[in-house]
C-alpha cells in the first residue's frame, strides 16, 4: 500500500478502536503512528463530552496526549485498567505480537497487564503467519556485552539499536539499550519469551504472547476492517 493509503488504513482502525472507549474509563495509550489516530480520536470525543483519563506508555504519547487535551494519570493511581490500545509490529494467527519499534514495549508491557482488555490496531500488513522479525529487547547498560553474547548462544542475531540524527544507542525513557535480535521463524513465541526474561541484565522484550485471550485485533484493510478475537484462534 503507498503512504496516504496506510495512513488512511491507520485512520481508520484508530477511530474505530477509540470509539470502543466508554465514558468513565481509564484506558492504556500506546506509542506509534497508529496510536496517534486513536487520540486524535479521542480528542474529538472529549469536546463532545467524553469523560475519560489514561496512561501513557512514552513520553511521546504523554506529549501527544496533552496536545489533545487527554487527561493522564499513572499505574500507581490505576493499577487495574478498563482498556489499552496499542500498535503492533507482528500479529500472527493465535494473536500473538511483537512489539518494540519504538522501543516503548517494557511501558506498553506493563499496561497491557493492567488492563482488562487489550486492543491492538494495526494495518494487514502486519499480519503474518508466523512471528520472525527482530525481537526488541530492553537491557541495562552495565550488561549489554554479556546479553549480546547469551543471545548469540541462543542462536540469535543481536544489533544494538543506535539512534537516529544521534550518536550511539538509543535510549528508551527508562534510560536503557535495546538491542534488535533476529531469530528468524520463531517457532514457540512463548517459550522465547520466557527465556528472554530469565537472563540477566533484560529488563523486558517485545514477544507478547500472554495476553491473547483479552486481546481484540483491529486489522485495517483498503475497504473494510476486520476484528479478530481469541474465539477465532485455532489452536
Amino acid at each position: 500500500m503507498k503512504k496516504q493509503t496506510i495512513n488512511s488504513v491507520k485512520k481508520t482502525v484508530g477511530y474505530k478502536a477509540a470509539n470502543l472507549v466508554e465514558d468513565g474509563m481509564v484506558i492504556g495509550l500506546g506509542t506509534g503512528s497508529t496510536v496517534f489516530f486513536v487520540m486524535e480520536r479521542l480528542h474529538k470525543r472529549i469536546k463532545s463530552g467524553l469523560t475519560i483519563c489514561g496512561v501513557p506508555t512514552s513520553h511521546q504519547t504523554a506529549f501527544r496526549a496533552y496536545d489533545f487535551g487527554i487527561p493522564l494519570t499513572s499505574l500507581d493511581e490505576h493499577p487495574i485498567l478498563d482498556l489499552t490500545i496499542d500498535g503492533a509490529d507482528q500479529v500472527d494467527p493465535k494473536l500473538q505480537l511483537i512489539k518494540g519499534r519504538g522501543a516503548a514495549h517494557t511501558r506498553e508491557k506493563c499496561v497491557a497487564n493492567a488492563a482488562k482488555q487489550f486492543i491492538v490496531v494495526i494495518d494487514s500488513s502486519k499480519m503474518t503467519s508466523q512471528l520472525d522479525a527482530a525481537v526488541p529487547i530492553e537491557v541495562i547498560p552495565f550488561a549489554v556485552t554479556p546479553i549480546i553474547e547469551q543471545l548469540k548462544r541462543m542462536g540469535g542475531k543481536p544489533v544494538l539499536r543506535e539512534g537516529i540524527k544521534k550518536d550511539g544507542p538509543i535510549l528508551t525513557d527508562n534510560g536503557n539499550f535495546v538491542i534488535d535480535c533476529a531469530f528468524g521463524v520463531i517457532k514457540n513465541p512463548s517459550e522465547l519469551e520466557k527465556s528472554l526474561a530469565c537472563i540477566p541484565g533484560v529488563v523486558e522484550n517485545g514477544l507478547f504472547t500472554q495476553y491473547t485471550e483479552k486481546t481484540i485485533v483491529i486489522v485495517g484493510e483498503q475497504k473494510k476492517c476486520r476484528i479478530l478475537k481469541s474465539t477465532d484462534v485455532i489452536t
